[in-house]
């Protein structure tokens, strides 16, 4: 299995080729980014000359609610994640990430937004892109697309799952459907998704591992950290925040690999 990291994880100054060569070095060998990520076109050339394989593009999510409204911002929120679909295929990205709602209290299922939705799986069919849903708070809206569409996907974002919907566990019902992990940290607590690297929180990453062995993904093991996240890493240097992840990410995936 690869390692992967978020891009931009640790922010700051750090210039294009710097974050490259502090993956390189610690072992990255994929990454992923926001669709409007500071040019994703050019950041995803220069990452695969490189050898880093950019394996997802994250669809803008900011607001997300209006897709379930009528009116011309829910048509716009459409447009957006098309748009989206559209970077993934002039770039050769496979996969999408998509939420769908977001909030305590989300917009309840419609009409409207489910006639948006399935714009949005007919153009991402047409391009040959795989849409990926990923687990906020709402499972019915994750239910919902798997039920409708044969080919929809399952990112598992373990931090969400903790911290969002403790108690609730995503891949007994959608591991068979598994395309992408993201994976980070938190103390568990509702609402405090804090995006630290594994180990340097509280999820249980013994129970992670033996999920994601059991489902039979043999993609990246990929972090969706951000040193911003956190007060934890405020005085982490570059160097040795990407060494933290590298060590972090191997170990996982070695245990993932003891549970097959």
């Amino acid at each position: 299995m690869k390692l992967g990291i978020s891009w931009n994880s640790y922010g700051g100054d750090l210039t294009r080729d710097e974050q490259i060569a502090l993956m390189k070095k610690n072992g990255f060998e994929a990454t992923f980014m926001g669709s409007k990520n500071n040019d994703p076109d050019e950041s995803i050339n220069a990452l695969r000359q490189a050898g880093i394989d950019v394996e997802t593009l994250h669809a803008p999510y900011d607001r997300i609610n209006d897709i379930w409204y009528a009116g011309d911002a829910g048509d716009e929120m459409l447009n957006r994640l098309i748009g989206c679909a559209e970077a993934a295929k002039r770039n050769h990205v496979p996969v999408i990430i998509v939420h769908m709602s977001s909030g305590l209290k989300p917009p309840m299922i419609s009409d409207i937004g489910n006639a948006r939705f399935a714009k949005l799986v007919e153009k991402a069919r047409a391009l040959g892109v795989t849409l990926a849903f990923e687990n906020q708070r709402m499972l019915a809206n994750l239910a919902l697309m798997f039920d409708y569409y044969e080919d929809a996907r399952f990112c598992w974002d373990v931090g969400h799952e903790a911290c969002f919907t403790p108690g609730r566990e995503y891949m007994p019902l959608f591991g068979g459907k598994l395309v992408a992990l993201h994976i980070h940290d938190n103390t568990c607590e509702f609402c405090k998704d804090y995006h630290m690297l594994p180990y340097d929180g509280k999820i249980d990453f013994d129970h992670v591992a033996k999920q994601i062995a059991e489902s039979g993904f043999e993609g990246t093991v990929m972090l969706e950290v951000g040193r911003w996240g956190s007060k934890f890493y405020d005085d982490m240097s570059a160097e040795d925040y990407f060494a933290r992840a590298g060590e972090a990410t191997r170990k996982l995936r070695d245990k993932i690999q003891s549970y097959r």
